[in-house]
């Protein structure tokens, strides 16, 4: 009989607690996931209990209070704060989300907040997760206008009804909570491009300035970069700007039917 089981220094422990309460106050507790790939520990779960009145609402304000007030070891991404650049994208009360836009409140009204990286990833480090393939995939569908004609004097113009078809498309800020949300994507992660890569494919293949459009199909045309895509849904669920990876998806599958007859 075949007999599963993780490796020993791959099993999750628990770790220290931090900044137990002390006094009145809005005490909230954090469990955070740790790892060093240095130290040659075990990942475990650290606790950290940080006053909530006097900290920002939202779950990165208290991450950052946590790295500067608590414990400077504490690794995590961050940059815009405000929804844009997707860098805080991590798994926070089991639903992949922007740290910045999720206020504490809104994980648990009480209990403690659990934090995790994306998941199906390898990690750098704490809650940092390796997003090389990832990023490798998005440049592979070629993210840039391509064009024969002669270039204009001034810009590529598009009608309103043209650059209308863009919109929930080009807002992508390329966080991964899509593709890390997608089964499809845990287990075919070297072949099945994800949902965020073929989002942005189909925003290049209907943009009316491109003219790369057969090209960009023809590197579709495959058992797996497009077709792993099993239409769960979790993708567009999992979106922290509201948009709609699967239909993309539906969308170029239908192309591609189009395009033989």
């Amino acid at each position: 009989m075949v007999e599963l089981a993780l490796p020993k220094n791959s099993k999750l422990t628990q770790g220290k607690t931090w900044n137990k309460p002390k006094g009145k106050g809005a005490w909230r507790e954090f469990r955070v996931y740790r790892w060093n790939p240095d130290d040659g520990k075990n990942p475990h779960m650290d606790s950290y209990h940080v006053d909530m009145d006097a900290c920002g609402p939202m779950v990165l304000h208290a991450l950052i209070k946590i790295k500067d007030e608590i414990d400077p070891t504490l690794t995590f991404r961050r940059s815009c704060r405000e929804g844009i650049c997707g860098s805080c994208s991590m798994n926070i009360g089991g639903v992949n989300t922007l740290a910045c836009t999720l206020g504490v409140d809104e994980v648990a009204a009480s209990g403690p907040v659990n934090i995790y990286p994306l998941p199906h990833l390898s990690v750098v480090k704490d809650l940092v997760p390796d997003l090389t393939n990832f990023y490798a995939q998005h440049a592979s569908i070629k993210p840039w206008l391509q064009t024969t004609s002669p270039e204009p004097e001034k810009e590529w113009l598009q009608s309103h009804e043209e650059r209308e078809k863009l919109d929930g498309l080009y807002e992508c800020i390329l966080c991964a909570c899509c593709s890390t949300a997608c089964p499809s994507y845990w287990w075919n992660s070297e072949r099945y491009l994800g949902p965020a890569a073929l989002l942005q494919s189909y925003r290049w293949v209907i943009d009316s300035r491109d003219e790369a459009t057969g090209e960009r199909l023809d590197d579709l045309e495959d058992p797996f970069r497009l077709y792993r895509c099993h239409t769960i849904m979790n993708c567009t669920k999992a979106c922290p700007k509201g948009l709609n990876p699967a239909k993309a998806i539906a969308e170029l599958k239908k192309k591609m039917v189009e395009r033989r007859f």
